[in-house]
């Protein structure tokens, strides 16, 4: 107990040291630098400045508003940068939505698979890394995946830089790297929840036999080895993989909403730590059924409304392009909530509704790396394989090897984002996304428009795929080991039949 209470009395310590470090880091700040303003200071030599838009031509003024229309470079009109309301009211519901995934979409998800007497752990679970990776992400964690200040080249294709620490510099004008119309500071929030899901994902495969102080351990560990580096190679405006906005990308891969950085990083740290942690006590000896298909039902329904903004709210404006990843996701969700529970039909005898369910999410986790660049025909074809493949995973390869991933975070997430990725490759329609193909993009200077039109797009994603599964199969064995001699993955097997709820949290989810 005493180790016990030491290893959380430590974490809550560097928790406070964090967030210390950032009160003075702002003070600092704040006694060298004006506090920023909302639009672009005006430079003392008047010619290049923008202006502002009530100062600026009728003509001019049309043009900006041209531009926010068709989420186009406002540059050309001389007027400060500014954010859109439309585009910012959009981001923000995206930012509510992913945030409503994990709490309580996954929450419930999660929690209705696991016995009763566990409920709890997989609630707070939830809870506390959504607390931990937020102040990790304000402290360090946008910089240095979407900060850029390490360059373009060398470090840089890995890591962004340390301009953004704790927020500094984040506010409501909108970092033109990544979007010309959404301030920087509902941008950094929307990618927040990205990195909250994330994480949560893993500890499918580990339910009911690791400990919260574990846990807690391994995603701050991980956050740094695995998940700030894997997001910015894949979405930083100078990261290795990002084939649409880098022109100096070595590879030209595409991701539209994390097949790599999401789905494929958590499942395959799931196989691996469920591997080190081992199974769980009385495992194919004894039942363990769900404990309430209704609520993992709930979860899954939170799941999919969530992943609206998911999906959609990953082209970062209220465009074209998101009403085409809107339609996408709905396709291929469907189509692989129907072909799950079809397969089972067939080789079971009935469907199911954890069926449904499970093909539902793994609709859902097919979809997202291609629901920007494919068509509806595709997103059909990808809601086939995700109620196929990781259906097989699950249950045909799972049964061969007998290893114990509890929730199929394996099977579903790192199979299905594996599958998704591929798919991107082979499936990506430049008629739906002109960014693949448009003369003013870099998609052009690094490959990318050549890849596509000699339909070797597939080689840049499975490069991708082998850099992003190397990634985590390497980081996770480092870090779980790390947490395995220091504090200990696992409770004591008394402590596992007893329940997580109880021995983690004093707590019962039910007291009937």
């Amino acid at each position: 107990m005493m180790k016990k209470t030491t290893s959380v009395i430590r974490l809550l310590a560097a928790v406070a040291s964090l967030a210390m470090l950032g009160a003075v880091t702002s003070s600092l700040h704040a006694q060298s630098t004006p506090a920023p303003a909302a639009s672009p200071a005006a430079s003392a030599t008047p010619a290049p400045t923008p202006m502002p838009f009530a100062n600026a031509t009728m003509s001019n003024q049309i043009a900006f508003l041209e531009a926010a229309h068709s989420n186009s470079d406002p540059t050309s009109t001389g007027i400060a940068y500014e954010s859109d309301p439309g585009h910012n009211a959009w981001m923000m519901v995206s930012s509510a939505f992913v945030l409503m995934m994990t709490l309580p979409g996954l929450a419930f998800f999660y929690g209705g698979l696991v016995r009763s007497k566990n409920v709890l752990s997989m609630i707070a679970m939830c809870f506390g890394i959504t607390c931990l990776v937020s102040l990790l992400w304000w402290a360090v964690g946008y910089s240095l995946v979407f900060g850029a200040s390490f360059g373009t080249s060398g470090l840089g294709y890995f890591l962004g830089g340390t301009e953004n620490f704790f927020f500094q510099g984040v506010n409501s004008i909108p970092n033109t790297n990544y979007a010309f119309w959404v301030s920087q500071n509902v941008y950094s929030i929307f990618q927040l929840t990205f990195a909250i899901i994330t994480p949560a994902l893993i500890f499918g495969s580990t339910a009911e036999r690791m400990k919260f102080s574990a846990v807690m351990l391994f995603v701050f560990l991980w956050m740094f080895i695995v998940y700030f580096p894997l997001a910015h190679m894949v979405w930083g405006s100078n990261g290795l993989m990002n084939g649409v906005w880098n022109a100096n990308a070595k590879i030209p891969a595409i991701d539209f909403a994390g097949g790599t950085v999401v789905h494929m990083s958590s499942g395959w740290t799931a196989l691996i730590l469920c591997l080190i942690l081992g199974k769980r006590v009385g495992h194919l000896k004894e039942p363990m059924p769900p404990h309430s298909l209704v609520i993992c039902f709930l979860g899954t329904a939170l799941l999919w409304v969530g992943w609206y903004g998911f999906n959609a709210g990953s082209a970062v404006a209220a465009d074209v392009i998101a009403a085409n990843a809107f339609t996408t996701t709905t396709l291929a969700t469907a189509f692989g909530a129907l072909t799950w529970p079809v397969v089972e039909w067939i080789f079971k005898g009935k469907p199911t509704v954890l069926g449904f369910c499970s093909g539902a999410v793994a609709g859902l986790v097919v979809i997202t790396p291609a629901c920007g660049f494919v068509n509806s025909t595709g997103a059909v074809i990808i809601g086939v394989i995700a109620g196929t493949i990781p259906y097989i995973f699950a249950t045909v390869v799972k049964g061969i090897f007998k290893y114990d991933d509890a929730l199929d975070t394996w099977g579903v997430h790192g199979i299905g984002g594996t599958c998704g990725a591929i798919a991107t490759g082979i499936l990506a329609d430049p008629n739906v996304n002109g960014n693949l193909l448009d003369s003013a993009a870099p998609a052009h200077a690094n490959g990318l428009a050549h890849a596509i039109a000699t339909h070797s797009l597939v080689l840049a994603q499975l490069k991708a795929v082998g850099i992003t599964i190397a990634l985590a199969v390497v980081g996770t064995t480092i870090i779980a080991y790390i947490v395995k001699f220091t504090i200990g993955l696992r409770p004591s097997t008394d402590a596992e039949q007893q329940g997580l709820d109880i021995t983690d949290h004093g707590e019962e989810g039910y007291n009937l």
